[in-house]
């Protein structure tokens, strides 16, 4: 017998890419039909369309932009972006014609790519910006006007490119409070198997390892940032990425159960959903394989957070970050001992609480959320005046407020501009927005301030009512009657209106703009 020492285990290599070169046989991606792509038949399409792009005369740091559903072909061009130095930027597929120009012209792309699907606003936009034709490429069928997806990968190599450099991803911000702008961070410089590490760093901070019989299942649109980092950080590690193309709750524990997967990124929204299945619904699906349930973007009723912890134990994890950087984190457990809390921030990331005068506030006071990310500023994309407003030194805001604790757990109260100011008190719509979801006839709502003589701003709510029940004076009374004890006086709203359609994307994020501009048609906010 050998007195030698067994040879180590080589780690497995990260990046997709030197996972596609290793492991080709690896299942990388289930598309929305149930087909099952391969990782060395996904490098090969990817090297492909960079091959097609730079025959096109794409260079380093050029974009291409991209208004496609969740797809394969969305998976091609990241990869494809990652490794040939471009920048992608996703389109929301929700926007009409002169607001997709308006950024495919403000982020200079050199290509548009765009679903047939939405053909009508795609051809609108491409031609209200007078778009070279030969940039304009259409997926899943014809656009008049536009090259074929197949066309430009037909007859280029499936070898590597030359000259291989990483690329990134440049998201528009949802221009909630102004028109969007692209959060743009510089290329690093490096080839994509050195950023390998980089690309599934979000996964890592909630314990997720490489390979490990991890499956992901993406059921939110890619064109939302912290999707397509879940997603294609997922793929750069060895998930195996299953993709939802329009997201149901049951469809979601169907795939859950079928592919065993471990972990997602979900939003509150798609909780309250999943809720309202039945006792058999729930107990059809084995859902034992999920280990990290990752839920972000939106305020998560505390109700609801608990109730999907009784269900799909202790994987209920959270964040807090924007598309310009973060952010904390918070595990389960820790959330049931510190119940509303957004977490405590990353390992690379520090959050201070600062007033108005940017002075940093001791723990319990509230004020406006600051971070700073170790990993490099952002700039928003032709815009100083902007990117400066945001920062205090080396920290930027977003805009929302909070508390710290004395132990450095970070507490949400609202945005600044969502923050309602009645008769001098600061009053946070979420924090009653939590409360009313909570009634049974309710599917949706929203609070905001409208105008009041003397107060300044009331408290105005805006209902979805359940399928079935019916908005108007007698589920008015009845909401305000159930939360009377539930909700101080102050912030019970003083009246509620209905809507059959809350105005959110799919990501969960509401547009309260377009719900609160009415009431104050001819007068100024307050703040």
């Amino acid at each position: 017998m050998s007195d030698a020492a067994p040879a180590a285990t080589e780690a497995p290599p990260l990046g997709f890419w030197s996972i596609a070169a290793a492991r080709p046989d690896h299942l990388a991606l289930v598309d929305p039909e149930g087909g099952e792509v391969s990782a060395g038949e996904l490098l090969a399409s990817t090297n492909q369309v960079v091959h097609g792009l730079r025959a096109m005369g794409l260079q380093q740091g050029d974009a291409v932009a991209m208004l496609l559903p969740n797809s394969r072909e969305v998976f091609e061009l990241y990869l494809a972006v990652l490794q040939a130095g471009f920048y992608l930027v996703p389109i929301n597929w929700h926007l009409v014609g002169p607001e997709i120009a308006y950024i495919v012209q403000d982020c200079e792309a050199k290509a548009f790519v765009a679903h047939a699907r939405f053909a009508e606003s795609a051809r609108a936009a491409a031609d209200e910006i007078d778009f070279p034709a030969a940039g304009r490429i259409a997926v899943g069928g014809e656009i008049p006007g536009f090259r074929t997806y197949d066309e430009v990968k037909r007859g280029q190599p499936t070898s590597l490119p030359e000259d291989r450099t990483t690329g990134a991803v440049m998201n528009y911000t949802s221009g909630t409070t102004g028109r969007p702008k692209g959060v743009r961070r510089p290329l690093p410089g490096v080839s994509p198997e050195a950023m390998a590490g980089g690309f599934g760093g979000m996964l890592f901070l909630f314990g997720l390892q490489p390979f490990d019989d991890n499956v992901h299942i993406c059921g939110s649109p890619l064109y939302h940032t912290a999707v397509l980092v879940f997603a294609g950080g997922a793929i750069n590690i060895g998930h195996t990425v299953v993709v939802m193309d329009k997201w149901t709750p049951e469809g979601m524990l169907e795939l859950i159960d079928k592919y065993r997967v471990t972990n997602t990124h979900m939003v509150p929204t798609q909780f309250v959903r999943l809720l309202t299945l039945g006792d058999d619904a729930r107990a059809h699906y084995d859902v034992s394989s999920l280990r990290h349930m990752v839920h972000a973007a939106a305020p998560c009723p505390p109700d609801v957070k608990r109730a999907m912890i009784e269900w799909w134990g202790p994987v209920i994890d959270e964040y807090y970050a924007a598309s310009e950087g973060g952010g904390t984190l918070v595990f389960a457990k820790d959330w049931l001992e510190h119940p509303g809390t957004v977490g405590r921030a990353w390992p690379i990331a520090e959050v201070v609480i600062l007033d108005d005068d940017g002075n940093e506030l001791p723990p319990g006071e509230v004020g406006t959320v600051y971070m700073h990310m170790q990993t490099g500023n952002f700039e928003y994309f032709k815009d100083k005046d902007k990117t400066d407003k945001s920062r205090q030194g080396r920290f930027f805001t977003v805009g929302d407020v909070g508390v710290l604790d004395e132990d450095g757990w970070l507490f949400l109260r609202d945005r600044k501009t969502d923050m309602i100011i009645s008769g001098g008190a600061n009053i946070y719509p979420a924090e009653i927005e939590s409360v009313l979801i909570m009634h049974p006839q309710v599917a949706d709502v929203a609070v905001f301030g409208i105008p009041h003589p003397d107060w300044g701003e009331e408290v105005k709510a805006v209902v979805e009512p359940i399928d079935g029940a019916n908005g108007g004076p007698e589920l008015e009374a009845d909401i305000l009657e159930w939360s009377v004890d539930k909700l101080a006086k102050y912030k019970t709203p003083r009246s509620i209106d209905f809507t059959d359609d809350m105005p959110r994307d799919p990501n969960g994020k509401l547009y309260k703009r377009k719900l609160r501009d009415p009431y104050w048609a001819d007068q100024e906010r307050a703040i």
